[in-house]
């Protein structure tokens, strides 16, 4: 009877360490790739959690880009995330994500920020031509360190991302826009660098600066001369606080503006 209650009760110990590693250093397995969602925490998912990646939807066969998942709603305390991809290989930013059996995860719940909370992290496309997907699942707990029925998740939106063939460098350095044109930043929320894009249709003397929501100038990334073409600008938001931005670009024949988010 003595070593029959030992062992049961080294057993629920041991039952209880390992609810509490699952639940604190993440999950995977839980997209719509392989899994059922984040069942653990509510059997139902839940429409009023959004899960969303945001950076670019075009890569170069082997090339790498920098990615964004951002969940919002529900109790929004803290939130974990889940993320798996067809062929591309993803890796972790810095140390609040960790890669389990090919696939992203949180390493421990993150307390939410103005209402969303977000990780940055990398993918890798494979050395090919072709379509890949990254899927997402996120949840929103209350932080009681307990699952029930308060916590609530959800699947994201299926990210396309598509391959394609490395172009010359001829072809690349002659690539001319057809119009003007600002493009949304990626990521966008963002934490800390985004990239900033924009296409001229003919030389042109181009200013691009950040402001803050009231207007006050916090950075000037583009003052000068530039020939007719795309060009790619990062943004490093490193010493600003969190909010909204407006982003703008003037040129002699072109004028445009545009929000973004950096929640960190």
């Amino acid at each position: 009877m003595k070593y029959s209650t030992t062992f049961f009760l080294v057993f629920i110990f041991g039952a209880l360490i390992y609810a509490g590693i699952s639940k604190f250093t993440g999950i995977v397995g839980r997209t719509e790739k392989n899994g059922v969602g984040c069942t653990c925490h509510n059997a139902q998912r839940d429409n009023s959690v959004q899960v969303q990646i945001t950076g670019p939807d075009t890569l170069i066969k082997g090339q790498s880009g920098e990615y964004q998942i951002t969940l919002s709603g529900g109790p929004a305390v803290q939130g974990g995330f889940n993320i798996a991809s067809f062929l591309g290989t993803l890796s972790p930013v810095d140390a609040s994500s960790q890669l389990m059996l090919s696939e992203l995860t949180h390493t421990s719940p993150k307390t939410f920020s103005g209402g969303s909370v977000s990780w940055a992290f990398n993918f890798t496309a494979a050395n090919q031509v072709y379509t890949d997907t990254i899927f997402s699942a996120g949840n929103s707990v209350n932080g009681d360190g307990f699952n029930n029925s308060q916590d609530r998740w959800n699947f994201g939106q299926r990210f396309v991302v598509h391959v394609i063939d490395q172009v010359s460098s001829v072809e690349e350095n002659n690539v001319l826009a057809n119009n003007f044109k600002l493009d949304q930043n990626y990521p966008n929320p963002f934490n800390p660098s985004t990239v900033i894009s924009y296409s001229l249709p003919q030389n042109s003397f181009v200013t691009l600066k950040v402001y803050d929501i009231i207007g006050n100038e916090v950075a000037t990334l583009v003052n000068e001369t530039k020939s007719a073409g795309n060009y790619d600008v990062r943004f490093d938001a490193s010493n600003l606080s969190n909010g909204v931005y407006l982003y703008s670009i003037k040129t002699n024949n072109f004028t445009s503006t545009k929000k973004m988010i950096l929640v960190k």
